[in-house]
């Protein structure tokens, strides 16, 4: 990935056609306030200023063609995103005048920004750590409100203190080691209690952080849920009604449902995406086989499967089949059509069941509440944290764990200082990656590659 003193642009908001009221072309770099200055004229008299908003027009330079009515905001070194000069046109949004405009920058020097690097460079200048860069992603492509806020924190350094905190103890533990073997008749002895102490309250609090893991990944990535059943025991019904929508067709033919239909929901703060698949049974009909084929594929993928039965038919044969066909994956048996009356011969082996009537809406709540019983459990509430760390950042914390144990033994078995030091710088070393203190490059284009251009 490339980055420096170079001046970089790139469109900094989604282009939809004929939708979109505003654009913004953001360049970042010493040339900026150049480039601005060559294509944008204003019949204000006013002097630019930093983070003072300018009205006029894009001009090209040579033949004086008006590209567009524009604002300008110049945000110049350091009060920037980049701590860069940064000027920003905010045109007319579509397609058209935006492309113009970037086209424009490149001609006067600027090249295009690549993913992430505006963040990259207010990671490289200072103004963010990389937790916190990682946190501008996550509020880009939050999926629900509780994610957002997650995101949030993060960029508040609500992850960065404690981390911070937690590596700075490690270094005055490791310098009062290095000094004892350095200095060994100059100093006092090494206060073994002290040590001891303070690394059992990191690996604790390492511990308590670790925990909010897997509800960030619940948070970030959200669940797959898919409706199963035998045809016209209201799966169609359920999604429709689940979603406040008509996404599926609902009628009373058997077979309706021929491919997977998709919903997006938010339940208690998780995005789940609802999968109504085809009706699952035997048939000649070749579109409504490969329906069914691609229900089973879809139910094995997914998180959670909300196996649909007629309440008032009871618990069929073919109900039989598709069960066994997803057994031993996380299942609720929704008895749907209860206002008709219900059977209630479902085998005991099925642990988790919810009564709903999709035609009524009855029974959604039970339905939400035993989904977050099954999936989420204590993964949201495991503590008052409001931080919620990464995939990444977990891998780097485990490391840290793992390394201050060993140190713990190395203590206890009574080896010489030296080797307490090597686990040490461990753990130092991971706890410098989370916030991008001791970080390679790889590891930077890969964070940052993942970011839209613009950002």
């Amino acid at each position: 990935m490339l980055h420096g003193g170079d001046t970089i642009v790139a469109i900094a908001t989604a282009i939809v056609p004929q939708q979109g009221s505003i654009g913004i072309v953001r360049l970042s770099g010493n040339q900026s306030l150049t480039i601005a200055q060559h294509i944008f004229s204003t019949p204000s008299k006013s002097p630019w200023q930093s983070h003072r908003i300018l009205y006029g027009y894009i001009r090209h330079p040579v033949t004086g063609e008006t590209i567009d009515e524009a604002l300008l905001l110049p945000m110049l070194s350091p009060r920037s995103y980049t701590r860069e000069d940064v000027i920003e046109f905010h045109c007319h949004g579509g397609i058209i005048p935006v492309q113009r405009v970037l086209q424009l920058c490149l001609e006067e020097g600027a090249r295009l920004a690549q993913p992430g690097e505006f963040t990259l460079r207010a990671f490289l200048n200072g103004r963010i750590d990389l937790s916190q860069a990682e946190s501008i992603a996550e509020i880009v492509g939050a999926q629900s409100p509780q994610a957002s806020q997650i995101a949030l924190a993060g960029l508040e350094g609500k992850l960065t203190r404690p981390i911070g905190h937690l590596r700075s103890v490690c270094l005055d533990i490791l310098a009062e080691i290095e000094a004892r073997i350095d200095f060994e008749d100059d100093l006092p002895p090494l206060d073994l209690d002290w040590v001891t102490q303070n690394i059992n309250e990191i690996v604790s609090r390492v511990k308590e952080i670790l925990q909010t893991a897997q509800r960030g990944e619940l948070l970030r990535s959200g669940l797959k849920v898919a409706i199963v059943g035998r045809p016209n025991v209201g799966k169609s019904s359920l999604l429709n009604a689940w979603s406040r929508s008509d996404r599926a067709i609902v009628t009373d033919l058997p077979g309706t449902t021929r491919d997977v239909v998709e919903s997006r929901l938010v339940v208690r703060g998780i995005p789940v995406e609802v999968l109504d698949t085809a009706g699952i049974r035997d048939t000649e009909d070749v579109v409504e086989r490969i329906g069914v084929e691609k229900s089973h594929r879809v139910a094995q993928k997914a998180d959670l499967i909300l196996l649909v039965v007629d309440a008032f038919a009871g618990w069929t044969e073919e109900d039989k089949l598709i069960y066994e066909s997803v057994k031993g994956k996380n299942l609720i048996l929704v008895s749907n059509k209860i206002d008709l009356g219900e059977q209630n011969n479902y085998p005991p082996t099925i642990e988790h069941k919810v009564k709903t009537c999709a035609a009524q809406n009855w029974g959604l709540e039970e339905l939400e509440d035993k989904i977050i019983e099954i999936i989420a459990g204590d993964k949201l509430v495991a503590n008052d944290l409001d931080i919620a760390v990464n995939q990444r950042q977990a891998a780097a914390l485990t490391t840290c764990q793992m390394a201050l144990i060993q140190v713990q033994e190395t203590m206890m078995n009574g080896l010489p200082l030296d080797f307490w030091t090597i686990d040490l710088r461990t753990a130092i070393a991971a706890l410098g990656e989370i916030t991008g203190e001791d970080v390679t490059e790889s590891v930077l284009d890969r964070i940052f590659s993942k970011f839209c251009i613009g950002k």
